[in-house]
């Protein structure tokens, strides 16, 4: 993954190395565990303790020649030990330490995610209570359709991500397992009571039934629910896009001071931050499909899923964590142009009123295909010769038969529109 999309706190627990830790734990965990059992000796265990450590440049020097990366770790690792150090690594298997190790990152990402995705549901709690009344044209094919708030929109959004923080503690649930099972999940070499042991002591379940890997159905899980959030913020970058056109301009995401739009044109200020997040959408989407293909492996395991996954599965939690922190900063920063809003309401003449004029004239007795062609007439008549709606209704004695001047004039009233705004703000717990 470049530098430019990774953040500390991601990084941190992907950065070359820190894979060597965890299978360290994994192994000092399994060693304690034996100790208890009386399977290690107490002294060993005790120059196990003191002596542990990984040195990453010796790992790499070993795995040169021996072409195995977990063989060079347990060998760099005992190196530093010594004699006690033939005690690691008892009835394992080298998936028992490097699945165990990487449900241990997995879900530690998963948990930083989790807080990225609570940010950003913070910022947009926030502006959709400032914008909660502010009235916009809501929009169905591209065409002008009823008036809603731009509260509402964002709302709408908040209640995407709660669903999506919902799928991510299922999917962080799914990938936080280990397995101690030995060569082909028999468990012939080394005890089930130590798995489910070592599994309490780092805070995973253990997997019921393993072969030689974790099943890869839990990554694929985890995965797609990457992907899915990323189709979420996408969503929202795609409309903030589609509400920054020239044509419209009724939002703007921040453009910094000093910022450049344009090498040729100084005027330009574009969506770009919007549109990286939709490009690394599409990317997750790759990644998740690469993950479901991982499933189906040969017998107890193949190495086909390993190549892939030093790729995918940085660069999901990396991408998703910087474009979490990307959107979080285009709500918060978010230019929202109110009087705009009005004034692209008003472009269509008050046709948005359209279903309300209909509906009185059923209610006051009319047949309702009478009264939706009447209406359709009125409504391409105001259009096509950009005349006010209200004007052309008030005209049409077909409609005059059924209601006043001020039953017309009532049904154009925008307020009857946000009846409800506040039950739905209540939904979602923003009051």
């Amino acid at each position: 993954m470049l530098d430019r999309y990774t953040h500390p706190e991601m990084g941190k627990l992907w950065r070359d190395g820190y894979e060597y830790e965890r299978w360290l734990e994994v192994e000092l965990a399994v060693a304690e565990v034996m100790t208890e059992r009386g399977e290690i000796p107490l002294k060993a265990m005790e120059d196990i303790r003191r002596s542990a450590k990984v040195n990453s440049q010796r790992v790499l020097e070993i795995e040169a020649i021996v072409r195995h990366d977990l063989i060079a770790f347990l060998q760099a690792v005992v190196e530093e030990i010594g004699e006690s150090g033939k005690y690691l690594h008892l009835g394992l298997t080298s998936s028992d330490v490097k699945d165990t190790a990487l449900s241990l990152v997995l879900r530690d990402s998963g948990k930083l995610l989790k807080k990225d995705l609570q940010g950003l549901r913070d910022v947009l709690a926030k502006r959709a209570l400032e914008s909660k009344y502010t009235v916009m044209v809501g929009r169905t094919h591209g065409i002008h359709a009823e008036p809603l708030t731009f509260g509402l929109k964002l709302a709408l959004w908040i209640a995407e991500l709660d669903r999506q923080v919902e799928r991510l503690d299922q999917a962080i649930s799914s990938v936080s397992a280990g397995k101690i099972s030995g060569a082909v999940g028999t468990y012939a070499n080394v005890s089930p009571d130590v798995e489910d042991a070592v599994c309490k002591h780092l805070g995973l379940t253990r997997a019921l039934v393993s072969n030689q890997i974790l099943q890869r159905d839990r990554h694929a899980h985890f995965m797609t629910t990457l992907a899915l959030i990323g189709g979420s913020l996408e969503k929202m970058a795609t409309e903030i896009r589609n509400l920054q056109r020239t044509d419209i301009l009724e939002v703007e995401e921040p453009f910094a001071e000093g910022q450049k739009g344009s090498s040729a044109m100084p005027h330009k200020r574009n969506p770009i931050v919007c549109e990286q997040v939709s490009g690394m959408a599409r990317l997750l989407r790759g990644n998740a499909l690469a993950a479901m293909e991982n499933i189906a492996l040969w017998h107890e395991r193949d190495m086909t899923h390993s190549s892939v996954e030093r790729v995918i599965l940085p660069d999901s939690c990396l991408l998703l964590d910087h474009m979490l922190r990307q959107m979080t900063r285009i709500i918060s920063g978010l230019k929202i142009h109110e009087e705009q809003m009005k004034r692209n309401l008003q472009k269509t003449y008050g046709l948005t009123s359209s279903q309300r004029v209909l509906l009185a004239l059923v209610e006051h007795g009319c047949m309702r295909e009478e009264a939706y062609a009447w209406v359709q007439q009125d409504a391409f008549q105001a259009w096509d010769q950009g005349k006010d709606f209200i004007e052309v209704v008030s005209q049409d004695t077909r409609i005059g038969n059924y209601l006043t001047e001020k039953d017309l004039h009532s049904l154009f009233d925008l307020s009857y529109h946000l009846q409800h705004v506040d039950d739905i703000f209540k939904r979602l717990g923003l009051e």
